[in-house]
């Protein structure tokens, strides 16, 4: 059973820089041919996809966000990582990690696994 847990700040300032770790458990970041990703939700709103990290270290973002964004991994540690850069209060919501597939990068649908999520307000 795999499992994810997010963590990070609860509360960020206006232009700070947001940092979210995933740690997972039960499966390796590196096995083919997952992507590891990162998904939001903003209050009233549905689920954006971020970006991800696939098993081989790869990367794609959304083109919304991506000026903004990086996803980076530490596999001896199994984590893998969400940077966002000039946070807003737009930027408030439950970000939530969760495995999907290189193949189908931004198909959450199609996701198996995800974190509870974790809530970050942005206000000053």
């Amino acid at each position: 059973q795999v499992q994810l847990q997010e963590s990070g700040p609860g509360l960020m300032k206006p232009s700070q820089t947001l940092s979210l770790t995933c740690t997972v458990s039960g499966g390796s970041i590196t096995t083919s041919y997952y992507a590891w990703t990162w998904i939001r939700q903003s209050p009233g709103k549905g689920l954006e996809w971020m970006g991800g990290i696939a098993y081989d270290g790869s990367t794609d973002y959304s083109p919304s966000l991506k000026s903004r964004t990086s996803i980076s991994r530490d596999t001896s540690k199994n984590q893998f990582f969400l940077q966002l850069s000039s946070v807003t209060p737009d930027d408030t919501a439950v970000y939530y990690c969760a495995r999907g597939g290189r193949d189908y990068w931004s198909d959450y649908a199609l996701y198996d696994y995800w974190g509870q999520g974790t809530r970050v307000t942005v206000s000053s």
